[in-house]
């Protein structure tokens, strides 16, 4: 298979399990978890064509008349709606689980609950407000910051959300987490490389080096965070310890550039 076709495979294989869009892929090239190990290395680029659509949204609103207080949800809604709200369900999920339950059995039991709980409400609510209201702040600032925040953010976060599948074995013999294939060290070190330099999108539109840079420190701690602590709680990591990873490193994300040091 030539790179460029390999590649633009991987995009379709992220981009079908990652999102709601459903793109026709080339010939030959059906979307399935069948080379997940490799395809992840395409992860950022499908996060950030997610992220740019979601800032698309938040200009036009902007252009529009919009205040930030209002186009930086609509954006975050964007980005929930186009990936299925798959990330915040495993981060409902696992605020429900980790919290509710008492033993690792009853914890995974909980997660896999349709039904969403008072911590998983609680923990909903908080990412969507941190998200909304940081990404708001820094449009009020510089609207063009917002807008590569956005794609440098969900670009970035899908590697968190990767971490726990490439540092943990599965707390299940069934499930998402169990069906994904661990990333394959080179695929994950791509997939970073990918993501570190999208995250750094804000500099050239006026952010701060320094501040970006935490930025993604800070996102990674926190993804690792839930590694840690979902190795104490299951014992390893499922969809939904995921799901919950990205969602921490996308609020450390915003959190960091939004600071105003």
């Amino acid at each position: 298979m030539r790179p460029g076709f390999a590649l633009l495979t991987d995009l379709y294989v992220c981009l079908g399990f990652f999102s709601r869009l459903r793109l026709v892929p080339p010939a030959g090239a059906p979307v399935t978890l069948a080379g997940f190990s490799r395809a992840v290395r395409m992860l950022p680029v499908a996060g950030a064509l997610l992220g740019a659509l979601a800032a698309t949204v938040m200009a036009a609103a902007a252009a529009l008349g919009l205040p930030a207080v209002i186009a930086a949800p609509l954006a975050i809604s964007v980005l929930v709606m186009l990936s299925g709200a798959m990330h915040e369900d495993g981060l409902a999920d696992c605020a429900d689980g980790f919290f509710g339950g008492r033993t690792q059995v009853e914890k995974l039991e909980i997660m896999q609950e349709s039904a969403i709980g008072s911590f998983g409400a609680v923990a909903l609510v908080l990412s969507l407000f941190l998200r909304a209201s940081s990404v708001a702040f820094i449009a009020n600032q510089n609207l063009c910051v917002a807008c590569a925040v956005l794609i440098g953010g969900a670009a970035l976060s899908r590697i968190g959300g990767l971490l726990p599948l490439a540092l943990l074995p599965p707390a299940r013999q069934a499930g998402t987490g169990f069906s994904a294939q661990k990333p394959t060290e080179g695929a994950f070190l791509i997939a970073s490389f990918l993501a570190v330099l999208f995250a750094l999108a804000p500099v050239p539109m006026g952010a701060n080096l320094t501040r970006a840079l935490v930025a993604i420190g800070l996102a990674g701690g926190s993804a690792y965070a839930m590694v840690v602590l979902a190795k104490h709680e299951i014992g390893g990591q499922t969809g939904d310890v995921a799901g919950a990873a990205q969602q921490l490193a996308e609020i450390a994300y915003y959190l960091a550039l939004a600071a105003r040091t």
